[in-house]
Order: structure tokens, then C-alpha cells, then sequence
């Protein structure tokens, strides 16, 4: 019995420490929230000197007092020059454009984790639930390997795989990113401009991109390669298992909260935020759906039953996507028909986290035919008249 103990332990030890589990999950993630980030930045551009830079009503001033108290982490306190904001705000957007792209994603994830962190808690008041979300797994994409698939990333690394030119000793960016981002480290930590505790994670992470680099340059078979993959997989792993954690948490908190609100309990909770002026983007839909009753107390009910068995239904997979589609289209019907699309978009993101791998397998699939297609046609459109044929030129028919 102790043998079968051990072999098992021994699987268990394995499957955690020799691979990053969930690739296509967390690209999903990956791609889900730095999109949902940057379209808000895009829609509130006009608006950022009033949401977080300087002309708004949280003043830096105010804002600087309160980051005294609690030890958030923003790079907005460190001037409160319009330049310097327009600077964070630029990297925020350009982080999130290239951790889509999945390209160099440890650097990105790190630099669209300062990006959230800076503009959040600068200005604590602007947010809603969806910048929760949106805040904490931004420190959670920074332990994961969120580039293996879907990303500029592991199109590289196919590319400098043996017997294929453009290696890793043909990289330049790399250390050239990395040297500039430690210079701009070293400056922010020479002019104490933040906590000890912050610029050393930071500081961390920074040594162990370029010892990553170094290792996988001159010495990609040896020992201490194998042991960062090791490292870096059992941080991913853990990471990964937190963020399913946290969404089932927030599942479980949100629906135990509302069965114990009386609205949610005689079923007219629904009605209520159909009905306010801020919650209402399309008046004559929410009206519609508000004016039945039965439809109003199947959704409430629905929503709360929902929520509290999701958690449960993990150990069934039928039942959990069944449920995980559910909750992905009440979602879609928050960002519709409640105005919250960012909101939407975040937990969508959280969700995703849950879909299977052959689904995932089969809409990459479904989206690189698009994207061949797509540039295919473009590429025919492109090309002189000549080179496609006239209709005046006689057409050979070969076979």
C-alpha cells in the first residue's frame, strides 16, 4: 500500500513540476483581461486627465495622503507632472496591446501589472467591480506562463527550436528591454519613490528574467535550466489554482450575500435595477423584461442558484460547462441590458479560465482559418490586375 502511496505522490509530484498546466486556459485569461483593460483605457482616453491624472477631483495631493496610509503601489505618485502621467498612461495602453499579442509576456505582464496598479489606486474611487477582478489577476498573470500558446512568444520559440535559424543567440530585444527596464528600476529605487518591499518583488522579478536569458543562452540543456522550468511551472501551477479559486470564491461570496437579501428571496431583486435611470441603456428592452413578473423571478432565482452551484458542480464537467455558459451569458445580458460591459468582459475573462481545452483547441483552430482567410483576401485585393487575371486574358485551365 505504501508503494502505490508513493507511486502516486511521486505522478502527482511529477505532473505539477515537469508542466504549465492549462496553456490555452491561461492564453484565454491572458488575452481576456489585458483586452478588457484596453478597451477602457481607449473609451476613457478623453477622460483620463479627470478619472486619474491631474484635473480630477482625487486630487494628487489627496490621493498621496491616503497611499501614506494604506502602502498602495502607484507610479503616479512619483510626479505629478501632466508628462509623467501621459507616460504611465501610454505604457498601460502599449503593455496591454502586446500582452494580447503575447509578445516577451513575462515583461508585459509585469509592465501591465504597474499599469492597473498605478491608475487604480490613484484614483480608488473610479472603479467597480470589474477593476477588482481586473486588479488582482493582473498580479496573478505575472506568476504564470500565460505565452505558450496564442502568442508571438511560442511563435518564436518554434522558430528557434533545433534545426531552425533565429535561435536564441539571435535575440537582441531581450537584453536590450531588460537593460532598460533595470535602468528604470534602479533610477525609481535611488529616488525612494515607492515601498522597499514593492521595488524588491520588482527588483526579483527582474533578475530572474535575466538569469532565465542567461541560462537559456548558454546553457539551454543543463541542470539549472531544468531547474527554472521546474520553478517557473510550480509557479504557474499555484498561480493558476488561485485564480480558479478566486473566481469560484467570488461566485460563492456574491450568491450566499444575495440569498440572504430579501428581494432575492421573494425573487424581485431583478426588477429593481431595471428600473433606474444609470442602469438602463436601452429603457424599452428593460422595460420589457421588468414588466414580467414570471420572467423577472426565474432570472432572480436563476442568478442566485446559479452562483452557489457553480463551485460544486467542478467535480462533474457536463454540469460545470453547462453552468459556465450560463454564467457567461448572464454576463453578456449585464453588459447589454445594465450598461457594464467592462464589468462583463472582466468576469467573462475570470470564466474562461473553466472552458475545456478542446473547445479552446477548436476556436483557436475557428480563428486562425479567419485571420488566413482574411489576409488571403487582402493579399489577392493587393495584387495587380495583371498578376490576377484580366478578363480580356485568356484563362488556362490545368487538370
Amino acid at each position: 500500500m505504501n508503494t502505490t502511496a508513493d507511486r502516486g505522490l511521486a505522478r502527482a509530484v511529477q505532473r505539477i513540476t515537469s508542466t504549465a498546466r492549462g496553456p490555452y486556459q491561461s492564453a484565454i485569461v491572458r488575452i481576456g483581461f489585458a483586452a478588457t483593460w484596453l478597451l477602457f483605457l481607449l473609451r476613457e482616453l478623453p477622460n483620463r486627465h479627470e478619472m486619474y491624472g491631474p484635473n480630477g477631483p482625487w486630487s494628487w495631493g489627496m490621493a498621496r495622503q491616503l497611499i501614506a496610509a494604506n502602502d498602495a503601489f502607484t507610479a503616479l505618485m512619483w510626479s505629478d507632472t501632466t508628462l509623467w502621467f501621459e507616460l504611465v498612461y501610454g505604457i498601460a495602453v502599449l503593455s496591454s496591446v502586446l500582452l494580447i499579442l503575447g509578445w516577451r509576456t513575462r515583461t508585459m505582464s509585469v509592465l501591465f501589472m504597474i499599469g492597473v496598479l498605478s491608475l487604480q489606486n490613484r484614483s480608488i474611487f473610479m472603479g467597480d467591480g470589474g477593476d477588482n477582478v481586473i486588479h488582482l489577476m493582473a498580479i496573478y498573470l505575472v506568476l504564470t506562463r500565460c505565452g505558450q500558446v496564442w502568442s508571438l512568444d511560442a511563435r518564436r520559440a518554434a522558430r528557434a527550436a533545433p534545426g531552425v535559424t533565429g535561435g536564441p543567440s539571435r535575440d537582441r530585444v531581450g537584453p536590450v528591454l531588460w537593460a532598460v527596464l533595470g535602468l528604470a528600476l534602479i533610477t525609481a529605487t535611488f529616488l525612494n519613490q515607492t515601498g522597499w518591499l514593492v521595488m524588491l518583488l520588482l527588483g526579483l522579478l527582474w533578475v530572474g528574467l535575466g538569469l532565465w536569458w542567461v541560462v537559456s543562452r548558454f546553457a539551454p540543456h543543463s541542470e539549472p535550466r531544468a531547474l527554472l522550468d521546474v520553478l517557473a511551472n510550480l509557479a504557474h501551477n499555484a498561480a493558476f489554482v488561485v485564480i480558479m479559486a478566486e473566481v469560484c470564491l467570488i461566485y460563492a461570496t456574491a450568491g450566499w450575500y444575495k440569498i440572504q437579501g430579501s428581494r432575492w428571496q421573494d425573487g424581485t431583486a431583478l426588477y429593481y435595477p431595471l428600473k433606474l435611470d444609470y442602469f438602463t441603456p436601452w429603457p424599452a428592452l428593460s422595460d420589457l423584461l421588468a414588466s414580467g413578473g414570471v420572467m423577472v423571478m426565474v432570472l432572480t432565482y436563476g442568478t442566485v442558484i446559479v452562483q452557489v452551484a457553480f463551485p460544486f458542480t467542478l467535480f462533474n464537467r457536463r454540469v460545470k460547462n453547462v453552468l459556465l455558459a450560463a454564467m457567461m451569458l448572464e454576463h453578456a445580458a449585464i453588459a447589454v441590458l445594465l450598461g457594464l460591459p467592462f464589468f462583463s468582459l472582466a468576469m467573462i475573462a475570470a470564466d474562461a479560465v473553466f472552458l475545456p481545452t478542446a473547445f479552446l483547441i477548436w476556436l483557436g483552430g475557428r480563428a486562425a482559418r479567419g485571420r488566413d482567410r482574411l489576409f488571403s483576401r487582402a493579399d489577392v485585393a493587393g495584387r495587380p490586375e495583371q498578376q490576377r487575371g484580366s478578363p480580356d486574358q485568356p484563362r488556362t485551365l490545368v487538370g
